[in-house]
């Protein structure tokens, strides 16, 4: 499958990282186009720029949700591509989320920008745990998967099983309400809770 991924943070390289072990054809771009060359060099990648990302099957924007409509709005020939949304409204301390209850990130992405087919995934791993998985010891890290349409849901399971992730059928968009309060809170745990990255796998109830 060629995936392209917006970002060259640490959510954007561990997922080129896995993405590329696992056979993908993997596109990156990024604001920094010096950090986005470099990785994907030091991974297997190819560095496009904006013009280029359109080519691909599936979209992942590993950019802030600050970044993100305005991410995918500069991008031509976006329309009726499928993109993976794996951002959370954080506050800026990290300890809390900026909007809730009764909408999500996802949701205000996908209004902001309707021509494409929006899932939610990967947003409750913090990155270092996406870096280190798909196994944590001999747990399987789940990734969970929200969107309304049936394809591309099949199309992003497919995805994330292919980098040997467990996937969990997170229904509908609107679940995406439920999704990012939970990386919040896995961000808490680990962070303002003081029990470190290693909380994160065994709480959510990995196979």
């Amino acid at each position: 499958m060629k995936v392209s991924v917006i970002g060259s943070g640490n959510m954007g390289s561990a997922l080129v990282k896995h993405l590329v072990a696992a056979g993908h054809d993997v596109l990156v771009v990024g604001r920094d186009e010096a950090k986005a060359q470099a990785l994907a060099v030091a991974e297997g990648a190819t560095a496009v720029s904006a013009t280029g990302i359109a080519s691909a099957d599936i979209i992942i924007n590993a950019t802030a949700f600050a970044d993100a409509v305005e991410a995918l709005n500069r991008i031509p020939g976006i329309e009726g591509k499928i993109v993976v949304d794996i951002s959370n409204p954080l506050t800026a301390d990290y300890m809390g989320l900026t909007i809730g209850h009764e909408t999500s990130a996802a949701e205000e992405i996908a209004k902001a920008v309707p021509g494409v087919t929006l899932v939610k995934a990967f947003n409750t791993l913090l990155a270092q745990v996406l870096a280190a998985g798909p196994k944590i010891g001999e747990a399987t890290v789940p990734v969970f998967v929200a969107t309304d349409d049936a394809h591309a849901k099949a199309k992003v399971t497919e995805l994330a099983t292919s980098m040997g992730f467990a996937v969990v059928d997170a229904g509908g968009l609107k679940n995406a309400r439920y999704l990012e309060p939970l990386a919040g809170f896995n961000v808490f745990l680990a962070y303002g809770a003081g029990h470190g990255v290693a909380i994160a796998p065994s709480w959510l109830g990995v196979a």
